[in-house]
């Protein structure tokens, strides 16, 4: 026989296939649903597009010879493959990829994380803590699927939905001189000493200018990068923090005293996702959770 190229032929396959199995063209097409002239003739294209004689007649059987025996062999793993795509599906372990800076990372979202995995344990998440440029920067370069953070930005290719806002803060120990206001206001801060976050947060400069329009000059002692950090060293008695209480508030209310400051500082936390990507269901679902299992407190609201 003369060998011809050609493209391969799954029908031609399972007809093979199927011939072995059963011995007779009849049989061949009863399992395949098909008549016995479709069968022979599918057999016969493969013959002659291998080569090979594939089939001998013995007696009212037809025997395969060796190449049909090495051919079938061969094509297990093709079947293998198209029981799995006309199979049931396979469950797959869906994956988020979640990244948040410090003050929201440690404890709060922790918690979050917990709740959700317990009620969802056929999801996984992969949670990175970082600053929130790099929540930025791994949202754009599809490092993340889903980003919380506490600065307000504009950059092509960001999607940013509101989660929560917040009023400024006064973070003290109980027995600080200020601990029972009802209020703090920027001119009661004159010669206190206070723990203040560094000038990379946008806060910071607000708050400095609040000090010098009301002429209160206060003790910066300490500078610090988290919400966390300033809580801890106000708690250690070295001043007061101006800070966002959310989420901090939830940890810290029994061991300081918040009390509100007088000011148009506000803190919004956003959810932060690509504009560019359909957003993956685990993240919906993640966002919902952290949504619905938020602990209310008396200085932040939704929004």
């Amino acid at each position: 026989m003369t060998k011809t190229k050609s493209w391969h032929s799954i029908p031609e396959y399972q007809a093979l296939r199927a011939l072995m199995q059963a011995g007779t063209t009849t049989g061949a097409a009863r399992q395949l649903g098909l008549s016995q002239s479709t069968v022979s003739r599918a057999v016969a294209n493969l013959e002659n597009r291998i080569g090979a004689t594939l089939f001998e007649r013995d007696g009212g059987r037809l025997r395969p010879t060796q190449e049909a025996v090495r051919l079938n062999r061969r094509l297990d793993p093709l079947f293998d493959a198209l029981n799995r795509i006309d199979g049931p599906s396979e469950p797959v372990q869906e994956t988020l990829r979640l990244c948040a800076p410090p003050s929201y990372a440690h404890r709060f979202l922790i918690s979050q994380i917990g709740g959700f995995l317990r009620a969802n344990p056929h999801f996984f998440i992969s949670f990175d803590v970082n600053t929130s440029d790099e929540v930025t920067r791994g949202i754009l370069e599809n490092r993340f699927d889903l980003g919380i953070t506490g600065v307000e930005l504009s950059r092509a290719g960001i999607k940013l939905v509101p989660y929560r806002l917040s009023q400024a803060v006064c973070a003290m120990r109980p027995d600080h001189p200020l601990a029972t206001r009802a209020e703090i206001r920027p001119g009661d801060l004159h010669r206190q000493s206070i723990i203040a976050l560094t000038h990379r947060h946008a806060r910071r400069g607000q708050l400095d200018r609040l000090l010098h329009q009301n002429r209160a000059e206060a003790r910066i002692v300490a500078e610090v990068s988290t919400s966390f950090a300033a809580a801890d060293l106000a708690m250690e008695g070295l001043g007061l923090a101006i800070i966002n209480p959310f989420p901090l508030y939830q940890y810290r209310a029994d061991d300081l005293t918040f009390v509100p400051f007088a000011s148009p500082i506000r803190y919004q936390s956003y959810f932060v996702l690509s504009d560019q990507r359909p957003v993956p269901r685990i993240a919906r679902a993640f966002m919902r959770h952290v949504r619905l299992n938020t602990p209310p407190d008396p200085f932040s609201r939704k929004g």
